[in-house]
Parts: C-alpha cells; sequence; structure tokens
C-alpha cells in the first residue's frame, strides 16, 4: 500500500496533554492501570481519525503506551527485566532518562506481550476501514546491544547464558513468536526500528569501540544475523520493514554517519520489504549506498526532519527524490519523516500542530512527485 501511495510515516506521535498527566498519575500511584488504559484507549482512538483525516492509509496508535521505542518492548519478553543504570544515553546535547533492560532468565515469548495487546486494540478500531494498522517494534540486534550495556548488564546476561549462540537462539524465537502472534491477531504491517546501525556507521563511536577490540564488519554481521534470524519462514502476506535511525530524544541525536560501512549488509543482505532511511540532514550521508537495495525493494526517504518546526522546501524535496532515484527506481520510493515525532514519551520540541504540518508537506510533495 505505502508503495501505491508514497508517502508514509515512521509512527510515533506527540503524546497529548491528556496522557501525559495520566501517566505522571499513574507512576504516583494515583491512577490506577485499567484508567490509564482508558485514557490511553481513548488518545489512541482520536489519534487514528486524526491520521486518517490527514489522508494516511497506514495508521499507528502513536506509540501511546509506551515510555520509549524500543525499552518497553524488551520488558515485555519473559527472562528480561526493567532495571536502571548509572547513565542514561548519551545524545548530542542532552542524557536521557536512565531506564535499561536485563536479562534474569532464558528470554521467551510468553503468549502475552504488551506490544500484542497494543495492536489488538489498534486493529479493533481500523476493522471495516481502508486503514492499515501497523504495528513498529524495535529489532531483535537492539535488544541484544542493550543486553550488553553496561558491566552489570552483561555480568547478569552471562549468568543465564554462557554461550552467546544460545542468547541469539533464545532471542530471535522469542522475537519470531511475538512476531507470528502479531500475525495472528490480524497484522500485515510489522516495521522494525533499529539504531544499531547508525551506531555502526559513527566514526567517532567506532573509535571507542575499536579500543574494546571491537571489528566493525564482524558486529554488522552479527546484527545482520540476529536479525534475520527472526525473520525466517514468515507468512507471505506480511510486509516487513526496518526504519534505520540515529537517535531521536527531545528533538536531539546520538549518532552520525553516512550508509556506506553497512549497506553491503542491512541494504543488501536483510530479509525486509522496504526501509525507512533517515536523509534530512548532513548527518545521514549521501545516497550512493542505495545501490546495494536489491530492485524491487521499498526505499522510503525520510526528508522531512520531525525534529524542528522548519517545513522543508518543496522544490529542495522534490530535488532530493530526484537525485535518489539515480540509485532507486523511484517507482520503488516513497517520502517521509526522518523518524517518529516521540521516540520516548518526552517527545521532540514541536507543536502538535506543527506535526501535522509535517504530514501534511509529505503527503503534498508525494502527490506532486508521483500523482
Amino acid at each position: 500500500m505505502t508503495t501505491q501511495l508514497h508517502y508514509d510515516i515512521v509512527g510515533s506521535f506527540l503524546r497529548p496533554q491528556t496522557l501525559k498527566v495520566a501517566r505522571q498519575q499513574f507512576v504516583a500511584g494515583t491512577l490506577s492501570a485499567a484508567d490509564l488504559a482508558k485514557i490511553e484507549d481513548q488518545e489512541i482512538k482520536a489519534l487514528v481519525q486524526k491520521e486518517a483525516n490527514a489522508g494516511l492509509k497506514v495508521v499507528t496508535d502513536g506509540e501511546f503506551r509506551r515510555s520509549y521505542w524500543h525499552l518497553d518492548t524488551f520488558w515485555g519478553f519473559g527472562g528480561i527485566k526493567h532495571t536502571t543504570q548509572e547513565h542514561g544515553y548519551f545524545f548530542h546535547a542532552e542524557e536521557t532518562r536512565n531506564d535499561s533492560a536485563q536479562v534474569v532468565g532464558k528470554i521467551e515469548f510468553t503468549g502475552e506481550h504488551p506490544d500484542l495487546t497494543a495492536f489488538r486494540y489498534l486493529k479493533s478500531l481500523t476493522d471495516g476501514t481502508n486503514l492499515t494498522p501497523r504495528q513498529s517494534i524495535p529489532s531483535p540486534a537492539q535488544c541484544y546491544a542493550e543486553l550488553y550495556r553496561g558491566e552489570e548488564n552483561i555480568t547478569k546476561l552471562q549468568a543465564v547464558y554462557d554461550r552467546e549462540e544460545d542468547l541469539i537462539r533464545d532471542l530471535a524465537k522469542a522475537y519470531r513468536d511475538l512476531i507470528l502472534a502479531l500475525y495472528d491477531a490480524g497484522c500485515r504491517d510489522l516495521k522494525l526500528d533499529d539504531c544499531t546501525w547508525g551506531m555502526v556507521v559513527d566514526d567517532d563511536f567506532w573509535k571507542s569501540m575499536a579500543e574494546a577490540g571491537f571489528d566493525r564488519d564482524k558486529l554488522a554481521e552479527k546484527y545482520l544475523a540476529i536479525n534475520n534470524a527472526a525473520l525466517v519462514d514468515l507468512p507471505k502476506d506480511l510486509r516487513v520493514s526496518t526504519h534505520i535511525c540515529r537517535g531521536n530524544y527531545h528533538s536531539t541525536w546520538a549518532a552520525k554517519g553516512g550508509y556506506g560501512p553497512v549497506a553491503k549488509y542491512v541494504f543488501a543482505k536483510e530479509n525486509v520489504d522496504a526501509f525507512y532511511l533517515e536523509f534530512d540532514d548532513e548527518r545521514s550521508g549521501g545516497f550512493e549506498p542505495l545501490a546495494e537495495v536489491p530492485a524491487g525493494k521499498e526505499v522510503v526517504l525520510g526528508l522531512v526532519t520531525s525534529k524542528n518546526q522548519e517545513l522543508e522546501s518543496v522544490t529542495s524535496l522534490k530535488a532530493r527524490i530526484e537525485e535518489a532515484s539515480r540509485y532507486v527506481a523511484k517507482e520503488d520510493l516513497a517520502l517521509s519523516t526522518q523518524c517518529g515525532f516521540a521516540s520516548t514519551e518526552e517527545g521532540n520540541q514541536l507543536t502538535e500542530d506543527q506535526q501535522w504540518a509535517k504530514i501534511k508537506l509529505v503527503i503534498a510533495v508525494a502527490k506532486q512527485v508521483w500523482g
């Protein structure tokens, strides 16, 4: 559907004030989980209507039930718990909250998961409409990286898994089981959000990794293998995509660098149907690495930034789409924002009106380019 439309979104939306207050009350213990869920339901229903009114055909729940784009999913698996570290993630101009995920037992999908519950509600809102509900989850490689983040996490991990191949096997199976459960619940559009590639291509980040004895190509091979292990023998009518991000927290970023160092891995070999790629500023490099994308796979160009209120020039967007079409057939290209508007509940520094103006711009330009 997105190939026909040629416009899309990454998925997260700014949290309404009502929802922010409700989550604060829940954390403070003055609002029950059931009452919080009712407010989430109301806000998600309103959001889906706004998405439809804007002209979107593929819709999300805005990740309104999550605190983070990634950690909430990890915490939903058996054998992984919510923990905290001394520091959060270090972004370009800010440090995030310090939550993390830690292994406490064998990793498994237990049959229920908060993402599965969330999708079922989103699906109920789209039944009988021409809307496609999309579920986004962090990639398996992202979970692997988090479990190795910091000495305490590594110690706990190795107490459960003394062989890394057993960890990768269990992690891939837990993910595949979740994906199949989502499929059984009606999901036909699944997106894997993934910051691991964005870190691997960052030369400054890599210098610190190299000092610890890492090999960039071997790590890229490992991330590819972990992701693909979860993406085997999936139903043919399940569209699987991946979004490669360099960090999106309160309008700040975590990494920089073009896709060249990982293109021969993720673009050429990851078992997905589409790539959602950041190209909103110089941190993303040029379009040349897109030559590694196999013919017929879709590339969704994230040319419109979600990090600030400034609207991009229509002329510039059209020119950049033409430039990208030198490497990927224009019929296989689409346009979107470079990331979501609220990868965490803090959200980026723009208003809801500015958020929708960005989406309006994406749709308008796509219709001008592709008709």
